[in-house]
């Protein structure tokens, strides 16, 4: 490999954002539906927060494996 990102790697990132999205739903749906009831009940500045987390660990995680 190149290391380039070709449109293969975009769709094969796409699929395993899916499966790993849709694992909870599937495995243990009462759960993930709690999960989502006590997501909603958090305020905008909570939700950016973890939304800034997620991104910033995505970020590191990118540039650490490339």
């Amino acid at each position: 490999m190149d290391g380039g990102l070709d449109g293969t790697t975009f769709w094969l990132a796409i699929a395993l954002v899916l499966i790993i999205e849709g694992f909870m739903p599937f495995v243990s749906p009462a759960t993930w539906r709690q999960t989502i009831q006590q997501i909603l009940r958090l305020d905008d500045g909570q939700l950016r927060f973890f939304g800034l987390c997620s991104l910033l660990l995505g970020v590191v995680s990118i540039w650490w494996l490339i």
